[in-house]
């Protein structure tokens, strides 16, 4: 996100982390929509008393009662009839001189998990925004619904699911999985563990404790169950993988989760379509001593990328995970928001 110092108000244009507004009758009713979808996705900056020309540059107005503006703004954003939380402390408010013309510099910093949504008004689904490019866009009561489940203390990925028995889960998923886990952990404790204990270490299983008995949670599910047992708890869950080669047919090859021919869970997903994503990659003659390197850079960018699909997805969202294979690239995409902010993705 820019800081005020960055500022060059003759190039400046609005964009994802910059809105600009005159403020001349007062604060604008617009401000607390900018505000919630600063929060919302990846935090902003709102420069008050300044106006858009026609040509998208931007001209400093002048507030004339600066002092005045920015007690208001408080009063405002202290009111719960105006806006549910309050994010902001007393160095994200300042006034600030712009060519000898008085301005007011709001930093909106991205709200943390626990707090959002942030939404203007008293109704979330009626106030809860998102920052796209240069404006403010409603949410959806499913993109509303997303945030509000991923601001439990509790995520969604250790939830206990009581309805579907352990026994359900798919044994050769679970066998190949233990299998790998031996590979690369060879000598550890959780080697010689049974299956229930062992899937109790990973998170994938749960003592319920009003019961005492052990259920898979709902990562487990996603990991282990069977497609048909996982849409007891997602019932929009669906995974699909396509090829295309030929402009003149659909696509070329896919599989999808709810076929029946293969247990359609995330773990088996994983591997299934990483083995058709990397099947053409080159693989240079390296040795590691006297072993064949075969894991290269692409190969990794390849894993790290669908892992990182998968891992992100909402699969309670009204659309499933698409993984698209082109002759010279490949397409991800997913239902979901990012837990944490673009800036702490890339570092």
């Amino acid at each position: 996100m820019m800081n005020f110092e960055e500022f060059n108000i003759e190039t400046l244009k609005e964009g994802n982390h910059f809105e600009a507004k005159l403020a001349k009758g007062g604060i604008p009713n617009s401000l607390w929509e900018t505000y919630s979808s600063f929060a919302n996705t990846d935090g902003g900056i709102i420069l008050l008393g300044v106006k858009e020309n026609k040509d998208h540059t931007f001209m400093i107005e002048d507030i004339e009662k600066p002092e005045q503006m920015v007690k208001t703004f408080w009063d405002n954003i202290n009111n719960k009839k105006i806006v549910n939380i309050n994010i902001l402390s007393n160095s994200d408010v300042e006034i600030k001189e712009i060519g000898g013309k008085h301005t007011i510099c709001i930093t909106v910093p991205r709200a943390e998990r626990i707090y959002r949504p942030v939404f203007k008004g008293t109704d979330m689904f009626a106030g809860t925004y998102r920052r796209n490019g240069e404006g403010d866009y409603l949410c959806s009561k499913e993109e509303v619904s997303a945030i509000f489940r991923d601001a439990g203390q509790v995520t969604q990925d250790n939830k206990i699911i009581t309805e579907i028995s352990l026994d359900t889960l798919c044994k050769e998923t679970i066998a190949h999985y233990r299998q790998r886990f031996v590979l690369i952990h060879h000598g550890h404790v959780w080697n010689d563990l049974s299956d229930i204990d062992f899937l109790k270490k990973l998170g994938a299983a749960k003592i319920n404790s009003e019961d005492g008995k052990v259920y898979p949670t709902a990562a487990g599910l996603l990991m282990f169950g069977y497609e048909s047992e996982i849409l007891y708890e997602y019932p929009q869950y669906f995974l699909d993988y396509q090829e295309h080669f030929d402009e003149l047919t659909r696509w070329s090859d896919r599989f999808v989760s709810s076929s029946g021919e293969w247990s359609g869970n995330l773990f088996d997903f994983f591997f299934k379509t990483f083995n058709k994503l990397s099947e053409d990659v080159k693989k240079p003659f390296i040795l590691n001593g006297i072993t064949r390197v075969d894991d290269t850079p692409v190969h990794k960018a390849i894993r790290e990328v669908l892992l990182n699909t998968l891992a992100n997805a909402d699969y309670y969202g009204r659309r499933g995970v698409v993984i698209k294979k082109y002759k010279d690239h490949f397409s991800f995409e997913n239902p979901g928001l990012f837990r944490i902010s673009i800036k702490e993705a890339f570092d």
